[in-house]
């Protein structure tokens, strides 16, 4: 079982309006602030999306490649950009996103019904974000929606190797309408599937919504890592929205410190990804 606790914040997201969450960071100022914020409570890695002077979601690539430059100037954490984008995002754009040079992308491992849309994954699209990451040396944190994205990503590396500095860690996303469900019944079934996978390979989890609590304490008590922010949830309890990321990190950091499993340093969180 690891010892330490790696936290990701995924502070906007791309589902969330500004004008119905007012607390969502989405200029490049607030994002600042909040991953200042985030790494000072025990966060290691961010996972960005970004958006428009109008708060919408986009993959524009000089915002892309602003927010990477802004996020290494102000912060030690790990920039890990979503190459999912929103779920109406071409895929050539969200290959592109990878030329904005991250330290990490998702690559989110098939297709999934999201609510009432759907989140197209081809087979074609997953193989050319794997082996262009790659070759350009960006470490991937592999998305899984559903059990089935698991033998999916054993099919991969198998065909077409290791990442990027060898190590594989996924991200179980519970709880989308459309996937699997956020419970511990779930988690664990995940977990056992990952012994078809390299030795070694880890996992973080992430509940959405209602799901985030049972979600965090299933993956500490299972070795698992976590992810957390306002991407994932806006409700910090029933009745109570989000005020802010930092709120969510400092749960979880309170939750990993209980398990007896503190938050790692960003350094050591580099050295678990093989960046």
């Amino acid at each position: 079982m690891t010892t330490g606790t790696l936290i990701t914040v995924a502070p906007t997201g791309a589902e969330s309006a500004k004008a119905e969450v007012p607390a969502l960071p989405v200029t490049l100022d607030e994002l600042l602030l909040t991953a200042k914020e985030c790494e000072a409570l025990g966060a290691a890695v961010i996972h960005v999306h970004i958006r428009d002077d109008e708060a919408r979601p986009t993959l524009d690539q000089g915002r892309l490649r602003e927010t990477v430059a802004a996020l290494r100037e102000s912060t030690d954490l790990i920039v890990q950009l979503s190459s999912g984008g929103a779920v109406t995002d071409p895929e050539a754009d969200r290959l592109a996103v990878l030329d904005a040079a991250p330290d990490m992308a998702s690559c989110t491992m098939g297709t999934v019904n999201f609510g009432d849309d759907v989140f197209l994954n081809r087979w074609e699209f997953i193989v050319e974000l794997h082996t262009r990451m790659q070759e350009r040396g960006v470490v991937p944190e592999y998305e899984i929606f559903d059990l089935g994205h698991l033998t999916a990503l054993q099919r991969l590396l198998g065909r077409y190797g290791l990442p990027h500095g060898g190590h594989v860690h996924v991200d179980f996303v519970m709880g989308v309408p459309g996937g699997m469900p956020g419970t511990t019944e779930t988690l664990v079934a995940a977990r056992q599937m990952l012994r078809d996978l390299p030795e070694g390979t880890t996992f973080s989890a992430t509940g959405i919504g209602r799901s985030t609590i049972p979600v965090l304490l299933a993956s500490l008590s299972t070795g698992g890592h976590l992810r957390v922010g306002m991407e994932d949830t806006v409700t910090y309890a029933k009745g109570r929205p989000v005020e802010s990321n930092m709120q969510l990190v400092a749960r979880a950091v309170g939750f990993a410190q209980l398990a007896q499993r503190p938050p790692l340093t960003t350094a050591e969180a580099r050295e678990l990804l093989g960046l």
